[in-house]
């Protein structure tokens, strides 16, 4: 099976999308359970979500699952979110804590091990490639994280997730025009609500490739699945009506992200 996808633009935004691959190998998906075979926690049809919103921009897709291992976890496997609930590079529950795996054909180390040397590690040369390519073009390189999660997740956070989830690791990963910019769109956008580095501050994929005295920067979009789905159940169909808001925001926050990497190109 493929690890990834990359389509090559000429724009500075990379657009990374670690989690809206569903592919499992078969040796991997006889040992998951009947939930973990469900494969809920996927970032459904994100990709499709921002397909066409940025003409030019780059895109680099994982296409295997984030029960395989997780594209946008350390791969030491430490945590981003001490003491919070979350789950692992290669998760042994779902985002409500139930069990995905066989009762005794959980990874262990070895398969966790062979998992990263055959997914994790080709998904992250290939963004990197893509990111240095992008850099030596245009002199800046800014990586958009795009992300989805359910709204009501018990096990992860209190209450409803707000619509727009913000990450930046508090102002480290991006210049400040970048981050205000994404934030002023998500704040005047009337029907929806946003948060700037609240329960998603920025995933290792942010952390790890910020680099703001390179000129590359970051940023994390967490977005809450009731935005553009139908249902946050099965099927978890995609509903056109209703990304149709949620797409005009993303359009206007990636336009005004290339301008200013635009302008940081030219040392504005």
């Amino acid at each position: 099976m493929s690890v990834f996808e990359v389509e090559q633009g000429s724009s500075p935004v990379i657009l990374a999308f670690p989690h809206t691959g569903t592919d499992v190998p078969a040796d991997i998906r006889e040992k998951l359970n009947d939930n973990g075979k469900i494969l809920a926690d996927t970032d459904w049809h994100i990709h499709r979500l921002y397909d066409g919103l940025l003409p030019g921009a780059t895109t680099v897709r994982a296409l295997f699952h984030r029960y395989v291992i997780d594209a946008n976890r350390d791969p030491s496997g430490q945590s981003l979110y001490p003491g919070q609930n979350t789950t692992g590079l290669v998760p042994v529950t779902d985002f409500d804590g139930k069990p995905i795996w066989l009762d005794g054909q959980e990874p262990d180390e070895t398969e966790v091990s062979r998992r990263q040397q055959q997914f994790h590690t080709p998904y992250h040369a290939a963004l990197r490639a893509e990111i240095d390519r992008v850099k030596a073009i245009h002199g800046v390189a800014v990586l958009y994280d795009c992300h989805s999660i359910r709204s009501h997740i018990p096990f992860l956070f209190e209450g409803k997730l707000p619509d727009f989830n913000i990450g930046t690791n508090s102002g480290t990963t991006c210049d400040p025009r970048i981050e205000r910019a994404v934030a002023d769109v998500c704040e005047n956008a009337i029907g929806f609500t946003s948060v700037l580095n609240g329960r998603f501050r920025g995933g290792w994929t942010t952390r790890h490739y910020a680099n703001l005295p390179e000129n590359i920067h970051a940023v994390q979009m967490e977005l809450a699945q009731s935005t553009h789905l139908a249902s946050e159940e099965l099927p978890f169909a995609y509903d056109e009506t209703v990304a149709a808001p949620l797409r005009a925001h993303l359009k206007d926050i990636l336009q005004n992200i290339e301008k200013i990497a635009f302008d940081l190109a030219k040392g504005n």
